[in-house]
């Protein structure tokens, strides 16, 4: 068996950092967030009603 290092893998990217790139990330972060936030109000919302209609 041949004895070869493993791979290299560097610990740096290849491409410069971007500024603009982790303003979109954190956009979409908090985006996301308040996409599941009113979705769990609206659920709540929803249950609500509903178990309003049933014990009606």
């Amino acid at each position: 068996m041949d004895k070869r290092p493993p791979p290299y893998f560097p610990q740096t990217s290849l491409s410069p950092t971007s500024e603009n790139r982790y303003k979109k990330f954190k956009l979409i972060v908090a985006l996301a967030i308040i996409g599941v936030v009113l979705l769990l109000i609206g659920a709540g919302i929803g249950i609500y009603y509903l178990i309003r209609l049933i014990w009606a």
